[in-house]
């Protein structure tokens, strides 16, 4: 067997299993999940009937570059949505089987396992933390290492790079970005990516830019993108740098898994060979259902406007309880949850699963002890995905039990 595989951890949702395990919920009220990830609006009728439409589809073998349609499909999307000049769909952009798959290949693909630098050190993938779990089991099963750095929450929970030594970043070959952050929901700025293209051109690393929530915002202004901020610092060549992108979350398809990356065209047709070989094609039937989500944006503006009513009907009402406060971006609430009392992000998930039958992610379970301490202590994400009804009676459960923890 590969020991690489010996390295990986439980994903949090097998911790949280095991954290429950033996309990029986209260009766009294029905279960209520927000612990997952996993969108619950209807999936928009005009995207199965793309599929239905198409189902002829099945008898032919896919290729990995995906179809022409799809990939001028998506670069229109790129450009209307980032107000990007247009990217070439032969060499810039590849559909994916959702962006999870992707971001696991690229490291496969951009990773020298050999390590860098003249004592050939061990090569880093650096990710944020907390973290989708992805990128850590991307860094390992590539020969590489994790090196996580800490967010901040004092700059809304961006990571804070600027406590990373040199030596660290002459090791990196891969940095992840999530922006919108999941859990956080932290966008990075302008600044931010310049001074992360600054340090990409002085060491040479990749940025993989994990963008799959970019579509639910509750601000004026949508978030901004990795080749947006690169187009406006001078960087039209995208050198360096790989966005990901995904309906699953922007058009309710988590099912479908489907995705793009796009960017640097010398590292694409690293990561086209890679894939070729890996047998990453899209099915016929999924692309078609693609074209017509990725050329359709009504259904994303509804779709935003019910997240933003219920992030706007929710935070206030656990705000009398928790550190909590609307984030910039994605579906998630990013909690403190020792305002009221001294309590565990573990011990608080338990009983609030015990006493009201409400499921959340304890916050240690996303992240990793790094740096002194793990960000995600005393934290809980709440994944605000069903309709608003089922949000608030949840928000006025968890209310009701953390209110319960004073007395």
């Amino acid at each position: 067997m590969n020991p690489l595989l010996d390295q990986l951890q439980t994903y949090p949702f097998e911790k949280l299993k095991q954290l429950f395990a033996g309990i029986t919920p209260n009766a009294a009220y029905p279960a209520i999940s927000l612990g997952l990830g996993e969108p619950k609006h209807p999936t928009p009728a005009f995207i199965g009937q793309a599929m239905i439409d198409h189902m002829q589809g099945l008898a032919v073998y896919p290729s990995t570059v995906g179809n022409e349609t799809l990939r001028c499909a998506i670069a229109g999307w790129l450009e209307r949505r980032y107000r990007l000049p247009a990217l070439d769909p032969a060499t810039q952009i590849l559909p994916v089987n959702g962006s999870r798959e992707a971001l696991f290949a690229l490291a496969q693909t951009v990773v020298n396992p050999a390590g860098a630098g003249v004592d050939q050190a061990p090569a880093l993938v650096m990710c944020p933390n907390p973290f989708y779990q992805i990128y850590e089991g991307a860094a390992y099963l590539s020969g590489a290492q994790p090196y996580f750095v800490n967010s901040d929450p004092a700059r809304n929970f961006a990571p804070d790079y600027a406590a990373v030594p040199d030596a660290i970043w002459s090791r990196v070959q891969l940095l992840f970005v999530c922006s919108p952050g999941n859990p956080t929901g932290a966008v990075l700025s302008l600044d931010d990516w310049r001074t992360l293209f600054a340090l990409s051109d002085r060491y040479g690393f990749v940025i993989a830019s994990d963008e799959c929530y970019s579509e639910i915002y509750f601000k004026a202004e949508a978030p901004l993108g990795a080749l947006d901020a690169a187009q406006q610092l001078g960087r039209s060549d995208y050198r360096r740098l790989i966005m990901f992108s995904s309906l699953s979350k922007r058009s309710n398809v988590p099912g479908m898994r489907s995705g793009f990356v796009a960017g640097d065209a010398a590292i694409m047709k690293k990561f086209l060979l890679y894939r070729t070989y890996q047998g990453g094609a899209m099915s016929p039937v999924i692309q078609a259902a693609s074209i017509a989500a990725w050329n359709d944006e009504r259904h994303v503006e509804e779709n935003r406007a019910k997240y933003i009513a219920k992030f706007n009907a929710v935070t206030p009402l656990l705000q009398e309880v928790m550190e909590v406060a609307l984030p910039d971006a994605g579906f998630y609430l990013w909690a403190k949850v020792d305002k009221i009392a001294a309590i565990s992000d573990t011990e608080y998930a338990q009983r609030l699963y015990a006493e009201y039958n409400v499921t959340v992610l304890p916050g240690s379970y996303l992240a990793r002890e790094a740096h002194g301490g793990n960000p995600g202590r005393q934290r809980i994400r709440m994944a605000l995905v069903a309709e608003v009804d089922e949000c608030l009676e949840a928000a006025r459960r968890i209310v009701a039990f953390t209110k319960s923890l004073a007395a």
